[in-house]
């Protein structure tokens, strides 16, 4: 009789004992294998079968025991066919431009290392063994390592795994790169900087990065009624940034989170220049035809490459303008507090890594165990004396030439 094997059929006996198999594994002679079915949820919802085969019964077995302890069959399924099921709900979840650094993440270090193993299969180990020969530094890691995290969150979720196991994974420091304080341009290189471009948007736009420390879309998407020019404040609520297609979406800053930054002396008369004719919800900064001035086209207008040799400073980024803003705050007097509050940090953390307040810790300590020694009647060393170190003037430099024209405030 055709249809489902009996109890007392070939294939749910062992041939190798003669015993009866136990429930849930039979005998595939066609394979010369054990084999179980599990009934489990499927990607799509509802509940897919699924079946394995063993080499030995011993083998079938543990593996049936797992599957019913809560094991889920979809586990055997690869890291790349699950990020083909998985990928639309994590682009729908974050940022454009975070799903932009997520996508070349995947392509780039997490598939190619880790796409053909089975979910079940990744380890802690073997994500870090991946990690070793990823390209990039900590930042670019990181990113890999965020994108494979929420891959297996969305696996354990489904569970059709136990655990996610790129959570065990310490991930690479940041501290290990060059410090945002030895990024910062000086005062003079400040000065040099805008003296070199021409007057007009490009130059409006760098002075405003560099006095401000806004993000690049930050700035690129500032309207000229954010500027509150009689009370010397720029309200910071909207963020451009490039999508998966390379176009510009109008979001709400990085930190989810409205600030105000100040429109200090050096940087209003670029403000009250690129403000004048333009109605309050124009953009502040906007490029030689009028279209949106962003930081790769700030780059070609202004010969970005001969711009910073001209200064010493080959490797400058537009990014290090804001390590440029938040260093000089610091050195001016400013409290971590309210650094981090105009700069949009999530956390006082990040932000403590542009004070030099750890700079002269040695000199400190040393000269502090000289006292000690000495007052214990020991013999102190030379003593090292201890000097204030000059702060920078904050009256800031390179202003434009002013117009009298009318402005929108």
């Amino acid at each position: 009789m055709a249809g489902r094997p009996t109890k007392d059929s070939p294939s749910r006996v062992d041939p190798r004992t003669g015993r009866p198999l136990p429930e849930g594994i039979r005998w595939r002679a066609d394979r010369q294998r054990y084999q179980i079915r599990v009934v489990g949820p499927s990607v799509e919802g509802g509940a897919a079968e699924r079946s394995r085969t063993f080499l030995t019964l011993a083998e079938a077995k543990r593996e049936l025991a797992k599957m019913v302890a809560g094991r889920n069959p979809n586990g055997s399924m690869t890291l790349e066919q699950w990020h083909e099921k998985y990928w639309p709900a994590i682009e729908s979840s974050v940022r454009p431009a975070t799903a932009r650094t997520y996508g070349v993440a995947w392509r780039l270090r997490v598939k190619p290392s880790l796409g053909r193993h089975r979910l079940e299969d990744i380890t802690s180990p073997m994500i870090e063994s991946a990690m070793v020969a990823w390209s990039g530094g900590a930042s670019a890691k990181n990113d890999a390592l965020a994108v494979l995290s929420r891959l297996l969150d969305g696996a354990r979720r489904s569970r059709f795994i136990d655990y996610n196991p790129a959570r065990e994974v310490k991930r690479p420091s940041m501290r290990e790169s060059i410090s945002p304080v030895s990024r910062a341009l000086t005062l003079d290189q400040i000065r040099t900087l805008l003296d070199l471009v021409p007057d007009g948007v490009y130059r409006r736009y760098l002075a405003a990065l560099v006095y401000t420390g806004m993000r690049a879309g930050e700035a690129t998407a500032l309207r000229v009624g954010d500027v509150d020019f009689e009370r010397g404040i720029i309200r910071v609520s909207r963020s451009l940034s490039p999508g998966q297609r390379g176009e510009l979406i109008e979001q709400s800053p990085k930190s989810h989170k409205f600030r105000d930054v100040p429109l200090i002396d050096a940087l209003r008369p670029y403000a009250e220049e690129a403000a004048q004719g333009k109605a309050a919800g124009d953009l502040l900064f906007d490029g030689v035809d009028g279209g949106r001035l962003t930081n790769h086209n700030a780059r070609r207008g202004v010969d970005w490459e001969t711009l910073r040799e001209a200064i010493g400073r080959p490797d400058l980024r537009i990014h290090d303008l804001r390590h440029t803003f938040a260093t000089i705050l610091f050195d001016a007097g400013a409290t971590a507090p309210d650094v981090q509050a105009t700069l949009g940090h999530s956390s006082l953390q990040v932000t403590e890594r542009y004070s030099r307040a750890r700079e002269g810790v040695a000199l400190r300590a040393g000269a502090a165990l000289n006292d000690a020694l000495k007052s214990a009647g020991g013999e102190p060393s030379k003593r090292t004396s201890r000097r204030t170190p000059r702060r920078p003037q904050c009256t800031l430099m390179a202003q434009p030439r002013r117009d009298t024209g009318g402005i929108a405030r």
